[in-house]
C-alpha cells in the first residue's frame, strides 16, 4: 500500500504520507499478488461519500475524468481518497497460480500457529479500530453503523469464538490402544468474492479461512474497493508476514467480476468460491461450481421475520423491529417482515411508527444518521404502489428526501416506510413480503383473529415457508411460547428471542441460511468450518488387524 502526497509532482512514485479528504490520508494500493505489489492495467479512483451528497455533479464529473485519464491532475482534488489497480486476466491468473503454490505449505502448518493469526487480527481490529471506521464512512456507512460492523468482527474473531473454532477443528478421543482424531483439514484454495455492500468487513471474513489453512484469493469489488483493499493489505497481510505464512497465501486483487469469476470457476488449482450478492446470480454461480467439481459457499440475500406475539414487550420489540431501516435496508441480515398477533398490532405498529422518527438522513460522518443514500429508488416505489394494489395500508414514510430530511422528488434518501398487511392468507403474494427488497420498507403482517392454539402453528408455517432464511426472531413472555417457536421453527441460520435482531454474539453465527439464502448446502456459515473438511483418524499401538475385524 503507497500512501501518496498529493502535492507531490509524481503520483506514481516512491511511498509518502500525506492528508487527503477530511483526517483519511489518500491511499493507492497495487494489486497484492504472490506476497508483493503488483500493478494492474489502469487504477479506479475512490472518491468520499460525503462527497456525492455535497456535490454530486462535481463529484460524478471528477470520477468521470479519472475514468478516462487516470493520470490527469483530477486525482489531486480534495474529494478523492484513494485509488486500486486494475487488474486484467493475467494478473488474475496469476494470483490463483500464487495462492495454489502456497497452498500445500500453508495447510502443513500446525493449527495453532495458524489460530495465532486470529488472535493478533482481533488485536489489529481494536487497535486500528478508528481508523477502519473512517474507512467505511468514506464509503458512505453512517458511522454509527461502521462501528456496529465491526462489533460484528470482534465477535467473530473472539477468544470464545476462536476456542470454539479450534474445537470444531481438531478434537481427540482415547479409545482403548487407539488415539481417535475428528479434524477438519483445508480445502485448498479458496477464492472470495466480497458484496458491494458491505465490502471490508466482508473481506474481513476471508481471515477465517486462512486459519483453517486454505490460501486465498480476494476480488476487491471495483467499484468500491477501497476498504477491501484496506483491511486486507493494511491490517492482514503484515499479520501473515509476522507469523510466518508462506508468500501467496493471500491474494487481493481489483477486477471485472463477471471476467474473474469466469477464471474461478474454469480454473483447476481453486477449489471453493465463496460468493456474496445476489441469489440470481449466486444460484448460477452454484450450479457451475458443481459442473466444475468445486464446493460454492454462498452468502445471498435475506428477508428476515420478526415474530411478535401477545405477551412481548412491545416497546423492546418496536426497537428491534427499527432495525429494519438501518442502513436504509440496504443490509442483508436487517428485519425485512414483522408478523404480529392480532391483539397487539395496533400498539406495535403505534409504537414503530414512533421509533421510526429517530432514524434520519445525512452526511455519514454525523453520529445521528442512520439511513445511507438510496440512488436507485424505482423499484421501490413499485413495490410500494404493488403492495398498497395489493390491499397493504401506507403507515408512514414512501417519500424521498434530501440529506436534511426534506422531502424532494430528487432526494437521494428515502424515508423509513412501514406497511400494514392484514391477514396471513394472502401475505406472500406481495413481493414486499415474499421477497428481500433492500429497501427501507417493512411490511408488518397482522394475524387473522385466531385461537391462540392456532396461530402458532400459521406463525411457524409461515416463517418455515419462507424461501429465504436467514435469520428469525421471536419476540415473546411466555416460556411455554418460546419453546415451541424454538422448537419448530427450522428456517434460518440464526434464530433470536427477546433480543436485538442484527447483534452479534460470540459462538454464534454473523452470516449464513437456508434456502434462496445460501443455497443447496445452506445452512449456519462459520467460514473456517465451510471452508475445511472433516476427516477422521485412528492411530493405533499393537492392534491385531484381523482381531479389529471380526473379534475375539
Amino acid at each position: 500500500m503507497l500512501l501518496r502526497e498529493k502535492s507531490s509532482d509524481n503520483p506514481h512514485g516512491d511511498p509518502e504520507c500525506f492528508s487527503g479528504f477530511g483526517n483519511v490520508p489518500f491511499r493507492s494500493y497495487p494489486l497484492y499478488i504472490g506476497g508483493r505489489d503488483v500493478e494492474g492495467d489502469g487504477w479506479v479512483y475512490t472518491l468520499s461519500a460525503r462527497s456525492l451528497l455535497e456535490d454530486v455533479f462535481a463529484s460524478i464529473s471528477l470520477k468521470r475524468a479519472l475514468e478516462k485519464d487516470a493520470d490527469s491532475d483530477a486525482w489531486r482534488h480534495p474529494y478523492v481518497v484513494g485509488r486500486c489497480a486494475v487488474a486484467g486476466v493475467e494478473q488474475i491468473d496469476a494470483a490463483i497460480d500464487a495462492a495454489a503454490e502456497a497452498a500445500q505449505e500453508w495447510a502443513a502448518v500446525p493449527l495453532e500457529r495458524r489460530m495465532l493469526l486470529g488472535e493478533l487480527f482481533r488485536e489489529e481490529l481494536r487497535r486500528r479500530h478508528d481508523e477502519f471506521v473512517e474507512m467505511l464512512v468514506v464509503e458512505a456507512h453512517p458511522v454509527k453503523l461502521a462501528r456496529w460492523e465491526l462489533s460484528g468482527l470482534r465477535q467473530l474473531f473472539s477468544k470464545e469464538s476462536c476456542d470454539w473454532y479450534r474445537q470444531c477443528m481438531h478434537t481427540e478421543f482415547a479409545h482403548g490402544d487407539r488415539r481417535l482424531i475428528v479434524r477438519r483439514q483445508p480445502d485448498g484454495v479458496v477464492c472470495f468474492n466480497p458484496p458491494q455492500n458491505a465490502p471490508g468487513p466482508s473481506a474481513a471474513l476471508s481471515v477465517l479461512p486462512l486459519m483453517a489453512g486454505n490460501a486465498v484469493v480476494v476480488r476487491a469489488p471495483r467499484s468500491i474497493p477501497f476498504s477491501t483493499m484496506y483491511v486486507l493489505r493494511e491490517l492482514v497481510v503484515p499479520l501473515l508476514e509476522e507469523i510466518g505464512a508462506p508468500p501467496g497465501v493471500l491474494n487481493i486483487v481489483c477486477s471485472n467480476p463477471k471476467q474473474t469469476m469466469d477464471r474461478w470457476v474454469t480454473s483447476p488449482k481453486v477449489n471453493d468460491i465463496f460468493f456474496i450478492g445476489g441469489v440470481e446470480e449466486g444460484m448460477r454461480y452454484q450450479e457451475r461450481c458443481v459442473t466444475n467439481g468445486k464446493k460454492p459457499i454462498l452468502e445471498l440475500a435475506g428477508n428476515d421475520t420478526i415474530i411478535v406475539w401477545k405477551d412481548a414487550d412491545l416497546e423492546l420489540a418496536a426497537e428491534a423491529v427499527a432495525e429494519c431501516f438501518y442502513g436504509s435496508g440496504q443490509i442483508c441480515m436487517v428485519p425485512n417482515c414483522v408478523l404480529v398477533h392480532p391483539d397487539v398490532a395496533d400498539e406495535l405498529i403505534e409504537r414503530v411508527r414512533e421509533q421510526v422518527k429517530t432514524v434520519r438522513p445525512g452526511y455519514p460522518d454525523d453520529e445521528d444518521v442512520l439511513l445511507s443514500p438510496v440512488r436507485r429508488a424505482e423499484r421501490f416505489f413499485a413495490l410500494l404502489s404493488q403492495a398498497m394494489a395489493g390491499g397493504a395500508t401506507l403507515v408512514t414514510g414512501g417519500e424521498r428526501v434530501e440529506v436534511d430530511g426534506t422531502p424532494s422528488p430528487t432526494g437521494v434518501f428515502l424515508q423509513p416506510t412501514v406497511l400494514r398487511v392484514d391477514g396471513l392468507a394472502g401475505a406472500r403474494e406481495l413481493d414486499v413480503v415474499k421477497h428481500e427488497t433492500f429497501f427501507p420498507l417493512l411490511p408488518i403482517v397482522v394475524a387473522e383473529p385466531a385461537p391462540d392454539e392456532e396461530l402458532v402453528e400459521s406463525f411457524i408455517d409461515f416463517v418455515n415457508a419462507n424461501e429465504y432464511g436467514l435469520r428469525n426472531s421471536v419476540w415473546a413472555g411466555s416460556d411455554e411460547i418460546i419453546d415451541v417457536f424454538v422448537q419448530r421453527i427450522v428456517n434460518g441460520g440464526l434464530l433470536k428471542v427477546n433480543d436485538s435482531h442484527i447483534g452479534f454474539l460470540p459462538y454464534l453465527p454473523s452470516h449464513g441460511g437456508t434456502g434462496l439464502t445460501g443455497g443447496v448446502f445452506g445452512e449456519a456459515n462459520y467460514p473456517m468450518l465451510k471452508t475445511s473438511h472433516a476427516q477422521g483418524v485412528s492411530i493405533a499401538t499393537g492392534v491385531r488387524p484381523y482381531l479389529a475385524v471380526f473379534g475375539n
